[in-house]
């Protein structure tokens, strides 16, 4: 059942049936050949994040010691990163309610131990645009509070073939994860051997980053 866990994010369970996240997962697997995951790190410190990324689409979200940046190539190589999963483009297209296609793809992949810290999606220059994020893998305790850092928070699991939308009055809500769950999801699956350990997950999350042209 689809849920408002605050005004403006929009949790929609089981969006993608079993055959849609095989599909995805062959897409998001053949972006991983192409542009593979690194491991991001902290501006200034350069401390690296616990969880490996890459991107697909025509700008892709980097941070290293240097900050927080959207760019067209990939850190490694200079090459153009790979095309946006069209099963991605699709639940956009089904969920965003905005009038222009996702600019970026950020692809997380959390080993079982990664956690994502509470956070800002801040870096986008259209920020009336929302974030669609969608999940494969081992279940994740998604935690999440207000615009201020040190507002209350709740959690929700997310489990493989999930999507959460966060616009609207929640658009720019601090944000994390706190813990994968493979233990005990029975839907929990590998959709990435290769590149993802058993146990781990795939996040998704599809941004516009610049306003449409008029």
């Amino acid at each position: 059942m689809v849920t408002e866990l605050a005004p403006g994010l929009i949790h929609h369970p089981g969006f993608l049936d079993p055959v849609a996240r095989a599909r995805l997962a062959a897409e998001v697997a053949a972006v991983l050949a192409s542009a593979p995951p690194f491991i991001p790190c902290m501006p200034r410190t350069g401390k690296p994040f616990s969880v490996r990324m890459s991107n697909a689409g025509p700008l892709g979200w980097v941070s290293d010691r240097s900050g927080y940046r959207y760019q067209p190539t990939y850190p490694e190589t200079g090459e153009p990163w790979p095309a946006i999963p069209p099963t991605a483009l699709a639940a956009w297209d089904a969920l965003a309610a905005f009038p222009a296609p996702p600019e970026a793809c950020l692809i997380n992949l959390y080993a079982p131990d990664s956690r994502m810290g509470l956070h800002q999606d801040r870096d986008e220059a259209d920020l009336s645009a929302p974030v669609v994020s969608l999940s494969l893998g081992t279940a994740a305790l998604f935690r999440y509070g207000g615009l201020r850092r040190s507002d209350p928070t709740r959690s929700v699991w997310l489990h493989p073939g999930d999507a959460l939308v966060i616009g609207g009055a929640s658009r720019l809500i601090h944000h994390g994860v706190d813990r994968l769950y493979p233990e005990h999801d029975l839907l929990a699956e590998n959709p990435l051997p290769g590149f993802l350990p058993d146990g781990g997950r795939c996040n998704l999350t599809l941004r516009r980053v610049r306003a449409p042209a008029a």
